[in-house]
């Protein structure tokens, strides 16, 4: 075994939340490579199943799809036992389930006179229900399995997890207050985790993407009509220092250095992998 390598990684088990989507099928792909067995968790069965299937045409893996609600700690625990009786232990959790609402997105970027008389656009017309929705899927979606799949790691005294921030999570972008809150809240939970844990031999890092075209987040980046970059669309790749959106590919080489023991001397540490959005002043 290479001492400079992810090799370390090969057999250990891995629990991905939210991983029924492209992103996550990227990721597990990055895991598969790197000889990880992996338990994909979504709250559509047949979506995690997709995704064990994709990964399989590319990969001889041991790899299982779990349906499982983030928000429900019974339906956690169920996996957990599925997990468990499949592969005998659980080594890292990957908290990927999150996402964003057009219900708690604002229409409008600031509050103008010119838009007083429809304040319905802006920070008031927000459904709290949106927002609510949004918080609940980000922190609670990683504070539930947490609970649930860390204890395994606990016992054990081994163990890595891996939240998903945002870049937005350092700066909070206009229109979407909700995803912004919840994750900055992802960071310092992060960092709250990685020391309550530390003792334990488990290390908790997060990293946090920037722009990519998801599910979640097309109807803000691009128009459906002309399938044209928005306004907004247009002033992300403006500020973005390598002028492109992310790819999900982007996100797996910082994914395997957390979570290998070639860091293992690093916790509580939210990675930008961003282009650069973060760091670029527009000037």
């Amino acid at each position: 075994m290479s001492k400079y390598s992810f090799d370390d990684l090969k057999n250990k088990v891995c629990v991905l939340t939210g991983g029924g989507g492209v992103i996550g099928s990227v990721i597990a792909k990055g895991l598969a490579d790197a000889g990880v067995k992996i338990a994909i968790l979504d709250i559509k069965k047949e979506f995690a199943d997709g995704v064990v299937e994709d990964v399989k045409k590319d990969y001889e893996i041991e790899i299982i799809g779990v349906e499982a609600n983030v928000l429900d700690k019974s339906s956690l625990e169920l996996a957990k036992g599925q997990i468990l009786e499949k592969f005998g232990k659980i080594d890292i959790l990957i908290n990927g389930a999150g996402g964003n609402s057009p219900k708690a997105t604002t229409k409008e970027e600031f509050i103008t006179e010119k838009n007083l008389g429809s304040l319905s656009d802006t920070f008031f017309g927000l459904e709290i229900e949106g927002f609510q929705k949004v918080f609940d899927l980000n922190f609670l979606g990683t504070l539930l399995p947490t609970m649930v799949f860390a204890k395994e790691m606990v016992e054990r005294k081994s163990g890595v997890i891996l939240n998903i921030s945002s870049m937005n999570s350092f700066r909070p972008l206009t229109k979407i207050p909700a995803y912004s809150a919840a994750k900055a809240s992802i960071n310092n939970f992060t960092e709250w985790l990685a020391v309550h844990f530390a003792k334990m031999n488990i290390r908790v890092n997060a990293i946090a993407p920037g722009f990519f075209l998801t599910n979640q987040n097309r109807f803000l980046l691009v128009d459906e009509k002309s399938n044209e970059l928005t306004a907004r669309g247009k002033k992300i790749i403006d500020n973005t220092p390598m002028g492109k959106f992310g790819e999900p590919v982007d996100l797996v080489g910082g994914t395997l250095f957390l979570l290998s023991d070639i860091s293992s001397f690093v916790t509580g540490v939210v990675l930008p992998i961003d282009g650069g959005f973060n760091i670029y002043s527009g000037v």
